[in-house]
This record gives structure tokens, C-alpha cells and sequence, in this order.
């Protein structure tokens, strides 16, 4: 593809994630270059995998249309607030196009320049000697490579447990180097099936899990991470066995409860799997995740989106989550269930903070639902999590309500983190939002969409316009 999906010239904003030695500060960013020659030291590969890492950043936390938030948008646990900028109304109202921009572009051209990146880095890989460093950032790379094409194919293409269709339907193109290979970047493919996708993902990151270090440092993936994403790919593809064997390979333990309103505000780590990082000494203010849903000021909630109403309505009254991340804001002299999770760092209201790309809880809760589809002992895994969220349960679920319970703290666990579209998409589920309005009591302006049936082609995001003219190859989704 001419225009996209093409082999960068090194293009890396290395500060942002990069670490604090000497040598590594005297790498200076630079546009160009020739990555035989660039990449010829453990540092300079690190450069670059970090360079990878600014790209996912770039697409998960962006001010307007991050993948950390418009997940939720465009589900059922949110409503849009009138008194706010509007913004992202059309992934809301779901009038987006394929000239629509913002995260139908973002996500296609940050994703696979995180991809591009990490062939770079792959591409040129024997140029260190064998060892643990190598093997490290080879882990790194791969893992990076394997997200940013999930990513791109979940948001794009089907997910295979979604209908009967999926595996066969068209996925993305997954762009792939070996050691010693280069890409040719005039290049126009075709885009692959959504099962040769998962197949090309789950080797990548089967690889990667064999090689990367156990602790590379804040914002930076580690074996824990790696496993973690492969409880989620596995399960996306309907292979619960192996869903259930990455998350018990996975070490991280859960937060508690009292540790979650400090996690949100980045005074904590609790739980924390893979995060992408924000450096606020270097990191200018633009990238702020939690804008997508509040301008809330020290004076002012300036609310973009709050609760859906049936969603803050249908948190059962022992369950501690909810006073953790709801506040009751106010504007123009009304109320509304606001979201508290993004607000910022401790005592700052600006939503600037890490975005939370996999927590443990979301393994464990991977873990759960895998065993229920085999008819394993999905409620004690479930258990594990109640003991920590509930004031007091009953429990003791089976068969419906088993699915039921796990389906509910699944959302409620992970709201507004960039799940909810996803796990309605994978299961087949319409989207379902309550008819009752923006205002705390219901009250105010219900959504214009409140259902999204289960065979919407709108749940594949179209291929951006600028992609579809550059690459005569290329084509689109259907119902675009």
C-alpha cells in the first residue's frame, strides 16, 4: 500500500518511553536513516522498540479518539452528555464513515506504524550477537507486532467467536518480516482472512512468550504481559483450553478494592499486567485519555460522556466498584453519574494518566469464562474476584446465571477501559442502551441509537477512505 501500510524510514519519539542511562539520553530522535546500520547495539534496539511502543500509545490514548474509550462509546455503558463538546457524537450516534477520520483513521495508520516499527527492529535482529538481550528485544518486538495486528482486526475485521461467517470473512493484512528480511514498500496487498489473522497473532505472540524478560521496566511488556494477551487472543478465537493456561501462567495478583482508587489515579500498580506509560516531565499535554469522556475542571464537570442509566442503575448494592469509579458531577445546574476513573493523577482533574491496556483481572475473568464454555469450575475463579469487589454475595451460581454473573463483573470490572464493544462483538450480543436520558434521575436527552442488532455491519469499523484510494487491492466493509 502506497500510502499507509508501507516500510517507514526510522521515525521514532524515543523520550517519551525510553529509559534514563546516559547512553540512551544521547540518542537523539531522527527521521531518517538506514536501520542496518542504526540498529548495531542493545540500546539502539531498544530505541527502536520504543519507538513501537510511542506508536500504541499514539492510538490508545489519544485526546479524540483513543482506543482506551471509544470501545465504550460505542456500547451500551455510556451516554452523551449535552452539556459537554459533543465529541465522538458520531462513533456514538454510529454515522461514522469511512471519511469519518479520527479513530477510523487513527487506529489503521498508528497501529501499523507500530507494526512497521517492530519489523525494523525484527528485520535487523542478528545484527547482536545470541544472548538474553537479543532474545529480549526480539520478544518485545514480536509482542508489539502481534498487539498492534489485533488491534487492527478486531476493530476492522470480525472476531472469530462472533458468527458462523467470521474465520472466512476478511480480516486486515497482517505485515510480517523474519530476521534479515526487508519490505518492499511499494507494495499493495490484499487483505487476509480474519483466521489466517489469529494465526499470524498467536505465533507471534507464542514466540514472543519464549523469549522476552520477566521485567523490562514501566509501560514496557514482560512475559506476564505476554501471557495476559494470550489469554485474550485465545479466547477471542474460541480456544478456551489454551485461554485457561495463559492466565494461569500469568503471576500478577489482583488489586483489592482499597487499592483501585489509587491505581486510577497512577499512585499504585495494583494489578496492573500492561499499561502504556505517560512521562509527564517530556509528554506534552495533548494526549490525555481521560478527555474522552470528561473536560471537568477544578471548578466545572464538564462531562463528555457519563453512565448509561440502566448500566449505573444495575450495579448490585454490595458491589464496592461503583462508589470507586462514579461521582455525582454537576453542570449548568444538572446532576449526572459522571466517571471518575480518568479524572487525572492524584489531585489533578486533567485525565492524564497511564492507560490500563490489561489488568489481572481481566485474565482472571478471561479465565473464568474460558472454564465456563468447558464446563469447569468457573465459579470459584469468579469467586476470587467477588471476595475482593463484594461487601457480601450470595454465590453458588450455576448454568445461566453462572454466565450471567460472569458477563456482569466482567463489565463492571473493566468499564470504560475499551472492553465493552469488543465482548458484546465477540459473543454475538446486540448492543442494548437504556431509552432514559443523560441526567442523573434519567431525565434529559436519551440517545438518538439505542440499539445496535448483533448483524449491524457497523460493528466492523470501515477501512479509512485514504487506504481504500491508495491501494487498488484494498477492499472495503461491507454496508460502506
Amino acid at each position: 500500500m502506497k500510502n499507509n501500510i508501507k516500510l517507514l524510514v526510522l521515525l521514532f519519539s524515543f523520550g517519551f518511553f525510553s529509559s534514563c542511562n546516559d547512553e540512551l539520553n544521547d540518542l537523539q530522535p531522527f527521521v531518517e536513516g538506514n536501520p542496518e546500520t542504526f540498529f548495531n547495539s542493545v540500546s539502539a534496539f531498544q530505541n527502536g522498540v520504543d519507538g513501537a511502543y510511542r506508536q500504541l500509545w499514539n492510538y490508545y490514548s489519544d485526546t479524540g479518539s483513543g482506543l482506551q474509550g471509544i470501545p465504550d462509546i460505542l456500547s451500551d455503558n455510556v451516554i452523551l452528555a449535552q452539556t459537554g463538546r459533543n465529541s465522538n457524537s458520531d462513533y456514538y450516534n454510529y454515522r461514522y464513515t469511512p471519511a469519518t477520520g479520527g479513530a477510523i483513521s487513527l487506529y489503521w495508520s498508528e497501529a501499523y506504524e507500530a507494526v512497521n516499527v517492530a519489523n525494523l527492529v525484527i528485520g535487523q535482529i542478528d545484527n547482536l550477537g545470541d544472548g538474553a538481550d537479543k532474545d529480549n528485544i526480539l520478544g518485545q518486538a514480536l509482542a508489539i507486532r502481534a498487539l498492534a495486528h489485533f488491534d487492527l482486526v478486531r476493530v476492522y475485521g470480525k472476531i472469530p467467536t462472533q458468527s458462523a461467517d467470521a474465520n472466512a470473512s476478511l480480516g486486515v493484512v497482517y505485515i510480517k518480516v523474519e530476521d534479515g528480511d526487508t519490505l518492499d514498500p511499494f507494495a499493495e496487498p490484499a487483505r487476509e482472512t480474519v483466521a489466517s489473522n489469529y494465526t499470524e497473532i498467536i505465533g507471534d505472540l507464542e514466540r514472543a512468550v519464549q523469549l522476552i524478560g520477566d521485567d523490562n521496566g514501566q509501560g514496557k511488556l514482560n512475559v506476564d504481559g505476554v501471557y495476559g494477551l494470550l489469554s485474550r487472543v485465545y479466547l477471542y478465537n474460541g480456544e478456551f483450553q489454551k485461554a485457561i493456561d495463559a492466565a494461569d501462567s500469568v503471576s500478577v495478583p489482583l488489586a483489592t478494592a482499597e487499592e483501585l482508587e489509587d491505581l486510577y489515579t497512577d499512585s499504585n500498580e495494583a494489578g496492573i499486567v500492561v499499561k502504556l506509560a505517560i512521562n509527564t516531565s517530556v509528554e506534552s499535554a495533548g494526549n490525555n485519555v481521560g478527555v474522552l469522556y470528561s473536560q471537568t475542571t477544578e471548578t466545572a464537570d464538564v462531562l463528555e460522556f457519563a453512565f448509561d442509566f440502566d448500566f449505573f442503575n444495575g450495579f448490585d448494592a454490595n458491589d464496592q466498584r461503583l462508589a470507586i469509579i462514579s461521582y455525582i458531577g454537576e453542570n449548568t445546574g444538572n446532576q449526572y453519574n459522571a466517571i471518575s476513573k480518568f479524572l487525572g493523577e492524584a489531585g489533578e482533574v486533567n485525565g492524564r494518566v497511564d492507560v490500563k491496556v490489561m489488568r489481572a483481572e481481566e485474565v482472571l475473568l478471561n479465565k473464568a469464562e474460558a472454564q465456563y464454555e468447558l464446563g469447569q469450575d468457573a465459579l470459584s475463579t469468579l469467586n476470587e474476584l467477588r471476595d475482593l469487589r463484594f461487601v457480601s454475595y450470595a454465590g453458588g451460581e450455576t448454568g445461566q446465571a453462572l454466565e450471567d454473573a460472569i458477563q456482569y463483573n466482567r463489565r463492571a470490572e473493566l468499564a470504560f477501559e475499551g472492553h465493552r464493544f469488543f465482548d458484546l462483538k465477540r459473543r454475538g450480543e446486540p448492543v442494548m442502551r437504556s431509552t432514559m436520558g443523560d441526567f442523573i434521575n434519567g431525565g434529559g436527552t436519551s440517545p438518538d441509537f439505542p440499539t445496535l442488532a448483533a448483524d449491524n455491519f457497523r460493528f466492523q469499523l470501515p477501512i479509512p477512505i485514504a487506504e481504500i484510494n491508495s491501494n487498488q487491492n484494498m477492499v472495503q466493509n461491507p454496508g460502506y
